[in-house]
C-alpha cells in the first residue's frame, strides 16, 4: 500500500491506497484540512468558532455544518443535554484550554442550554452570548469523510483513512483493526475485521490529565463522565461512528439503536462490557 501522512487539526492523520495519490490531490486534501481547521478549531485565534466565543451574532460556516448541526441537535435531544456542542467553555474551565494549560480554573462548568444561546440553522450559526462551540466529538470523523470525498471525486475508490485511530476503508479488502485495552495501550481487547465502514473509538484515558480528568464531560454538569471508560461505534460514515462513540458515554447503544443504524461496545468503568447483537468485532477471553 502506498500512503501519506501528515499532522491536522492537532492529531496526526495516515491515508493509505493501493497506488500513490497525486500531487495535486496530496494538495487539495492538506488545503481541506487547513480549511477545517481554520473554520472549526477552538485552538485557535483565527477561527470562526474563536470569533463565535468573542463576540455573539451569525456566522456562516461551510456547507458540512448542515449535517452536523443536524446531528448535533438529535443527540442532545437523545441525550437530554448531556451531549452538547456548547461543552468547550467546561473544557477550558477544567484546563483543556487553547493554551493546553491541563489546570483547571476552577469548579465544572455547566455547557448552557441550546436554547438559551444557539440557534443553528443549516450553514448560518446564531449565538446570543459569546459561547465556545466544541464539535470534538464528531470533528474528526467529519473530516474523515471529507477527505473520503476528496478521494472520490478523485477516482480513488480503494483506501483507508486513519485519523489517529478514527477509520475509514473503502475498497474490496477487510483490514483487521485491534480494539486498544482501555487500561493498557500495549493490549487489546479484541479486534474487528474492517470494510467498506467507519470504526471510531472514544477512551477516557485519551486527553485525560489531573485527578480523574479527561475529555468527555456531562454538558448539564461540566464534569467528567465516569460510568464508561470505552466505546467503539461501526456506521456507514465517519462522523456518524464518532459522534456516537461519544454518545454511548451517556446514552445506551440499544437506546441510540433507535435512531440510528449502526453497531457498538461500551466498556464500562466496572470491567463489564456491552454490545450490540451485530457488532462485526470478536471479543478476546
Amino acid at each position: 500500500m502506498e500512503g501519506i501522512s501528515f499532522e491536522g487539526i492537532g492529531t496526526q492523520w495516515e491515508i493509505s491506497s493501493p497506488l500513490p495519490l497525486a500531487p495535486s490531490l496530496t494538495e487539495r486534501i492538506l488545503a481541506r484540512v487547513e480549511k477545517f481547521d481554520a473554520d472549526w478549531s477552538r485552538f485557535r485565534g483565527d477561527s470562526l468558532v474563536s470569533a463565535m466565543a468573542r463576540t455573539p451574532g451569525r456566522y456562516d460556516f461551510p456547507d458540512e455544518a448542515g449535517q452536523l448541526g443536524k446531528l448535533y441537535r438529535t443527540l442532545y435531544r437523545i441525550s437530554a443535554g448531556t451531549m452538547t456542542p456548547l461543552i468547550g467553555a467546561s473544557l477550558e474551565r477544567l484546563g483543556y484550554d487553547a493554551a493546553y494549560s491541563l489546570r483547571p480554573a476552577g469548579s465544572p462548568l455547566p455547557a448552557p442550554a441550546w436554547d438559551d444561546v444557539l440557534d443553528w440553522n443549516g450553514t448560518s450559526i446564531t449565538t446570543s452570548a459569546p459561547v465556545v462551540l466544541d464539535i470534538g466529538a464528531a470533528g474528526k470523523g467529519l473530516l474523515v469523510d471529507l477527505l473520503a470525498a476528496e478521494l472520490e471525486a478523485a477516482g480513488v475508490d480503494a483506501f483507508v483513512i486513519d485519523g489517529s485511530g478514527d477509520l475509514l476503508a473503502r475498497g474490496p479488502s477487510a483490514i483487521p483493526v485491534a480494539l486498544e485495552h482501555p487500561y493498557n495501550p500495549d493490549q487489546a481487547i479484541g479486534v474487528v475485521r474492517l470494510a467498506g465502514r467507519a470504526l471510531c473509538a472514544s477512551a477516557a484515558n485519551r486527553r485525560a490529565w489531573g485527578d480523574g480528568l479527561h475529555h468527555v464531560l456531562d454538558g448539564t454538569t461540566g464534569r467528567p463522565v465516569q460510568t464508561a471508560v470505552a466505546t467503539w461505534a461501526l456506521a456507514e460514515t465517519a462522523v456518524l461512528a464518532d459522534a456516537l462513540a461519544t454518545a454511548l458515554f451517556f446514552v445506551p447503544g440499544a437506546q441510540l439503536q433507535e435512531s440510528f443504524d449502526f453497531s457498538w461496545l461500551t466498556v464500562y468503568s466496572d470491567g463489564s462490557a456491552g454490545y450490540s447483537e451485530e457488532f462485526e468485532g470478536t471479543l478476546f477471553t
